[in-house]
């Protein structure tokens, strides 16, 4: 646990205090563990993470590349009839990505498919902090000067109505493809549908959220519609299946790096992807693996959401997003080794300046904000890319909604992240007036807005939130698969909780917890006490190691004469000198 000198260590665990949920969905568990060859505790996981009907149990156990979906989104067919036919022309096409990881795979997957059919290719990636997101009108007047026939955006595209306009004006075609969500204008002629969509005017349109659109998992990122047109471009041009196969590991570092949804052909994806990561040929990658000192064959969703997802995002953040996109193309091993290293060293300059302004932040909430219920920081040092790590992890702090601005050119930006009790979309609604441009959803936003206002910003955020906001919904929620006693935990239980990996972002890890376990004790270990190992008996006098990576010190600290502790834990074994031993890893705990 890293923290700021600001902050009292005693005073981190009374901030995080949490408030204990256990799922109650209701289903035949045995029905279900009898079907799939399960136990009726990983069937209520299964449940609690929203999937029911049988066939999408089975998806979910067992799905391979075989139970994707089919790739005709809308526009697809026409989209690759005109990238096959201005290949063949030989016009010369210019593919508009973004910075992030998301922009560069999807850049990646693109570039690749279109070299491989022989079109005249290049690619585009807005600078972070010059251009801003998506494709814009210097970017558009700079393809026509180059002579650009045919714009292909990838990750953005579905909001630029004005720039892609532009486009059509100066004579090039424009295809879309795109994950976002569309505008739609209020609607004023009650049209049963809701109001009009505000599309670009395009030459095609490859996005799942269109309206009227049949493909049944909307909740793809910008890499998976890329992967999706690659697979219909290489059927259509003759292009053996093994080779979009072999782009597999892309599509899941986007999947994973845009933090989208590990349910259905999302899971699929992710799961057959890291089987492909632990043998990639893509050189860029291997290099990468190594710098981050990580094992081929053990990459997890984990290691792509923390270690390599990271690493391809600091380019954008920091410098350029061409460097990652470069990496991932480049075939000289003695430039990929050095692009590689160039990339962990960005990342780890990344995280020292993270730190750097986590702790400012937490400083400046301990001094002066401690008591507002919306916490909103100006850093006007901080690089504006980290602004929304910032706040992320301001918001995992104190569990409150978290501005956090930075002084930009002309302006101060700002990244929000919220909690489940506050719509953050909303809350900037209120206070517009104040703000020269904004957008977000309900836990996150971005803005900018004059620095005289910044004040006034909080001011207005805090009292609107005064009454809306409860001490309650202070309260983080920690959700129990199953009240598990260690009984139940067998090296097979282990085992076939692995069938429910990977895990992520909806399909969380599970979590099980025990009431009333005597310590028996409790030691410090490691070179930074980081590590606390437990030996803990039920009431019915079942033992079980445990092992808690948290601050030592304070773990003790507050134990002091407990004897006794809940527990909430994740089941394992540890192997230790040829020995195998079950062990539970300690989330949360209370003591009593």
């Amino acid at each position: 646990m890293t923290e700021g000198n600001a902050i009292k260590k005693k005073d981190i665990r009374e901030m995080t205090q949490t408030k204990w949920m256990l799922h109650a969905k209701k289903a035949d568990f045995n029905k279900i563990a009898e079907n799939f060859g399960i136990s009726p505790v990983t069937a209520r996981i299964i449940r609690n993470r929203g999937i029911e009907d049988m066939e999408s149990i089975r998806h979910s156990l067992h799905g391979s590349i075989e139970d994707l979906h089919d790739p005709l989104l809308p526009d697809m067919e026409k989209a690759v009839g005109i990238l096959r036919r201005k290949a063949a022309e030989g016009k010369p096409i210019r593919i508009v990505g973004d910075y992030d990881i998301d922009g560069v795979c999807s850049t990646y997957l693109l570039y690749r498919a279109l070299k491989r059919i022989g079109a005249r290719v290049d690619y585009e990636i807005p600078d972070r902090i010059k251009d801003g997101y998506g494709i814009n009108e210097m970017i558009i007047e700079a393809a026509a000067s180059d002579g650009i026939d045919t714009i292909l955006t990838c990750d953005n595209g579905i909001a630029a109505v004005s720039q892609i306009a532009r486009a059509k004006k100066l004579g090039m075609t424009v295809i879309v493809t795109d994950h976002h969500d569309i505008l739609v204008e209020e609607n004023e002629e009650d049209l049963p549908e809701g109001g009009r969509e505000v599309l670009p005017p395009a030459d095609a349109i490859v996005n799942p959220k269109l309206r009227g659109c049949a493909y049944p998992f909307t909740g793809i990122c910008g890499g998976m519609v890329a992967f999706k047109l690659v697979q219909v471009l290489f059927e259509e041009s003759g292009v053996l299946a093994q080779e979009w196969l072999d782009m597999l590991e892309i599509a899941a570092i986007a999947t994973v790096g845009d933090v989208m949804k590990l349910q259905g052909e999302n899971r699929i994806i992710v799961k057959e992807g890291l089987r492909c990561l632990g043998h990639t040929s893509n050189l860029g990658l291997k290099k990468l693996i190594e710098k981050n000192n990580l094992v081929p064959g053990s990459i997890t969703a984990y290691h792509i959401g923390f270690v390599i997802g990271p690493c391809l995002n600091a380019s954008g953040r920091l410098q350029t997003a061409k460097i990652a996109l470069s990496l991932l193309l480049c075939e000289d091993e003695e430039e990929a080794d050095r692009m590689a290293m160039e990339l962990k060293e960005l990342n780890d300059q990344r995280k020292d300046m993270t730190q750097a302004g986590i702790d400012q932040a937490a400083a400046m909430v301990e001094e002066r904000y401690g008591d507002d219920k919306v916490l909103v920081v100006f850093l006007p040092d901080c690089h504006e890319s980290l602004a929304g790590i910032v706040a992320g992890r301001l918001r995992e702090r104190y569990n409150k909604p978290s501005f956090v601005l930075t002084r930009a050119e002309g302006c101060a930006k700002g990244s929000g992240r919220s909690i489940e009790a506050y719509h953050m979309f909303h809350a900037l609604v209120e206070v517009k007036d104040l703000l020269l441009k904004f957008g977000g959803h309900p836990m996150a936003a971005g803005f900018s807005l004059e620095e005289k206002d910044v004040d006034e910003f909080r001011r207005r955020l805090n009292e609107n939130a005064r009454e809306r906001l409860t001490e309650e919904d202070f309260i983080p929620r920690v959700w129990i698969d199953v009240a598990m006693p260690f009984e139940y935990i067998t090296e097979p239980f282990v085992r076939e909780l692995e069938l429910l990996e990977p895990y992520g972002q909806g399909n969380e890890k599970p979590q099980f917890a025990q009431k009333s376990m005597v310590i028996r004790s409790a030691h410090v270990m490691g070179r930074n006490r980081n590590v606390v190992r437990l030996s803990l008996v039920n009431e019915r006098g079942v033992s079980m190691d445990g092992v808690v990576f948290t601050d030592g010190d304070l773990f003790m600290e507050e134990k002091g004469n407990s004897r006794l502790m809940d527990v909430i834990y994740y089941p394992g074994i540890n192997e230790y000198n040829g020995n195998r031993n079950l062990q539970i890893v300690v989330k949360d705990w209370k003591f009593h």
